[in-house]
């Protein structure tokens, strides 16, 4: 092995730059489409644009991933957003709710239907996929009684959360101030976090990676902030980096937080892995399930509450194909079919894919029927990469990830190759139970 590939497979933490596979495919498609669009993809205008528009894909990938953990899938959550966004639009302009009552009244809509749906897959067992399925019927039919399918206007008190900004202060530099604290605030958390974790290996006695990759790792995450706060510090005049994207960012790092550092996030990973020896081990599966069908809903609300703000309006045909957008994130991301592998972090590069994409070919005067093949192709694509590469016997990047926490299979031992062997009905209905398959090897 040559001196570059060593240090190469020393940088990815041994695993080599094809495990990187998606994130390199997000660099490539920004690139080509910057070339394509002769720089316009990443003109300051356009990348806040595209925050303001597809926030709502982000939103939605990250409850759809912690489904997709779980072993579920929601269909409902473009009809659910569609429906808390009437409800609403039409609490401020008909019971003339202020802003923050009628969002907190979405947010316990979004609630009770995830209760509502929680119940029947969790309790009487009936299949997500089925019970979401009527819930699209249900909640879209919903969305146009309640707004007797017309457009309900909100107001303009309200739309600052979906096309709103920061608000400027300060001196005049030429750049928005509050994007390049934003900025600041964010290198120094990076820098702060790996300084932590290599503090934290030395207390547990782990062995150290070179200083060189550290500095290399913190070199290019820093870099890609740096140029990220100066596209949004240097839009047109009156903007900064979008409300909307500080909604996302705050929930891509609780939401991140709790799936790979909580109790309940190593049981969503055992519920999905292996269901029935999750509940040999005392996992108390139904509550799980019932609370991320709750959590799904919440943040369908979320996502169509901040659609409703940059629309400045509820329309009936709002959230149509959200379901689609977030389930394609979240398996182009790495997540697996039959549940048990993803993260938070690879839905949301895939939601960038998916975003960069559409945008690059709407720039480019695309037509919209080319645009859903292209988008089509590029899932399968995806899928099939990942399937491809398990099946030659070469982990993920996604199951690297999850070994790196803990959270991966190792050899079983005898006692865990009994829980293995026995039935798999003892939480899933006939109808959900599958067999097994590694998804990390």
């Amino acid at each position: 092995m040559s001196k570059f590939s060593q240090g190469l497979r020393t940088l990815t933490g041994g695993r080599g730059i094809s495990q990187y596979s998606m994130i390199i495919a997000l660099v490539v498609i920004i690139l080509v489409f910057e070339i394509w669009t002769g720089g316009y993809t990443l003109d300051p205008t356009n990348v806040i644009n595209m925050v303001q528009q597809y926030s709502y894909i982000l939103i939605l990938a990250i409850g759809m991933v912690m489904l997709i953990i779980a072993g579920h899938i929601d269909l409902s959550v473009g009809s659910v957003a569609a429906f808390v966004g009437v409800v609403v639009a039409q609490s401020m302009a008909v019971w003339h709710l202020p802003a923050g009552l009628a969002m907190l009244l979405g947010i316990v809509v979004g609630a009770l239907v995830g209760a509502w749906q929680g119940f029947w897959v969790a309790y009487v067992r009936v299949p997500a996929f089925i019970v979401t399925l009527a819930g699209q019927l249900i909640f879209r039919g919903a969305n146009q009684v309640v707004g007797n399918s017309t457009a309900v206007p909100t107001p303009a008190s309200y739309n600052w959360i979906g096309n709103g900004f920061l608000p400027d202060f300060g001196p005049d530099f030429g750049y928005s101030n509050p994007t390049l604290i934003l900025g600041l605030i964010v290198v120094v958390a990076l820098i702060w976090k790996e300084l932590h974790d290599r503090r934290k290996r030395v207390k547990m006695g782990a062995q150290l990676q070179p200083v060189w990759v550290s500095v290399v790792k913190l070199v290019l995450l820093c870099g890609v902030t740096i140029f990220a706060t100066y596209l949004f510090a240097t839009g047109r005049v009156g903007t900064s980096f979008p409300v909307v994207g500080i909604i996302a960012g705050l929930l891509i790092l609780l939401y991140s937080f709790l799936t790979s550092s909580t109790v309940f996030g190593r049981h969503i990973y055992a519920v999905g892995g292996n269901p029935s020896a999750a509940v040999l081990s005392g996992v108390k599966s139904r509550r799980v399930n019932f609370l991320l069908m709750m959590n799904m809903s919440i943040l369908a609300a979320v996502a169509g509450m901040v659609f409703i703000g940059n629309a400045q309006a509820s329309g009936p045909f709002d959230g149509t194909g959200w379901e689609l957008d977030a389930i394609a994130a979240v398996f182009v991301g790495g997540a697996a079919i039959f549940g048990g592998v993803g993260t938070v972090a690879g839905s949301i590069i895939g939601a960038f894919v998916m975003a960069f994409l559409s945008n690059g070919l709407s720039l480019l005067g695309l037509d919209s029927s080319w645009v859903s093949i292209i988008r089509g192709l590029v899932l399968v694509a995806a899928v099939a990469f990942d399937v491809y590469n398990k099946t030659q016997g070469r982990p993920s990047i996604i199951g690297i990830l999850l070994r790196g926490l803990g959270i991966g299979r190792k050899k079983p031992t005898v006692t865990e190759a009994a829980i293995e062997a026995q039935p798999q009905g003892i939480d899933k209905p006939v109808g959900e139970q599958v067999e097994k398959v590694d998804t990390l090897s």
